[in-house]
């Protein structure tokens, strides 16, 4: 059923990083997607690296200035730290109607992150509060923005050496709001159709701040970013909001699966986005 392969469990990221090197090898944290490929023979490495006993990447933790989650924190963490839903409630958003509650307590941030789906339910969250990456080898670490890290279909710049370690962004400021919205052909157990998160946040009726990230609607999630320059510096008016909505759907490029055509993805993008960025401005005036 599943291919030959060597099981390494590291109890240290030391450990787990110095097994890490071979170019087979490949990383696991919850499995909920590995697993399922290796079974389907869609990966067959040689060796995989467990990382369930790595206790240091697991964990939230806050202070005045940032957030920051161990890449190995699962999505039933999210759901438990009260303090995630006041100051970056996208997130839990997404965890809320990530999967069924047996995967939500294996899946993990950075295998979601990682696995680079198109789909992936806490990508566009983790874009609209603009996170950043540690990515850690056995020779050193680097800090890259999520905004960088894919760079096509399946396709991200982490090295074969190297690991998601930690994933951290800068606590919004006052006058902000963060929302998260998954169109799903039901409420749990269902892949994304079209995920849509905004942030927003304002002074005296002008943008000081646009995020606006897509799932589902290309080849990876991303940001669109025309539409958030038409919003950035302006003063706020329902016209504007809707000429961001629809600067939005010309941006992304969806295509027709069993789930949806690309027309519809298209359609549910403006209307998302503009419904999103109208209940953004109404909290905030």
């Amino acid at each position: 059923m599943f291919c030959d392969f060597d099981l390494h469990m590291p109890d240290r990221l030391d450990d787990a990083l110095s097994v890490l090197t071979d170019e087979k090898g490949m990383p696991m944290a919850g499995g909920t997607n590995l697993l399922v490929d290796m079974r389907s023979r869609k990966e067959t490495p040689a060796s995989v690296i467990a990382l369930g006993n790595v206790g240091e990447l697991r964990g939230i933790h806050f202070n005045d200035e940032r957030t920051t989650i161990g890449s190995r924190t699962t999505v039933s963490d999210l759901l438990q730290s009260t303090e995630l839903v006041s100051s970056s409630p996208s997130l839990v958003e997404a965890a809320a109607v990530f999967a069924g509650q047996m995967v939500r307590n294996a899946a993990t941030v950075g295998g979601n992150i990682a696995c680079a789906s198109p789909a992936a339910d806490l990508v566009p969250p983790l874009l609209s509060l603009d996170a950043e990456l540690m990515l850690v080898s056995a020779s050193g670490s680097r800090t890259v923005p999520l905004a960088d890290y894919y760079q096509g279909y399946k396709r991200n710049i982490r090295g074969k050496d190297e690991l998601i370690t930690q994933i951290s962004w800068a606590r919004l400021p006052e006058n902000s709001v963060n929302m998260f919205y998954k169109l799903a052909r039901r409420k749990g157990d269902a892949i994304t159709i079209v995920g849509v998160a905004v942030t927003l946040s304002i002074s005296n009726g002008i943008c000081r701040k646009a995020r606006i990230a897509l799932g589902a609607v290309a080849p990876y999630v991303l940001r669109a970013r025309e539409s958030e320059r038409r919003l950035e510096g302006q003063v706020i008016s329902e016209e504007l909001l809707c000429a961001a909505a629809s600067q939005a759907a010309r941006e992304c490029c969806p295509i027709d699966d069993v789930r949806a055509s690309a027309t519809y993805r298209r359609h549910v993008v403006k209307a998302l986005v503009g419904r999103l960025l109208s209940q953004s401005w109404n909290r905030l005036v």
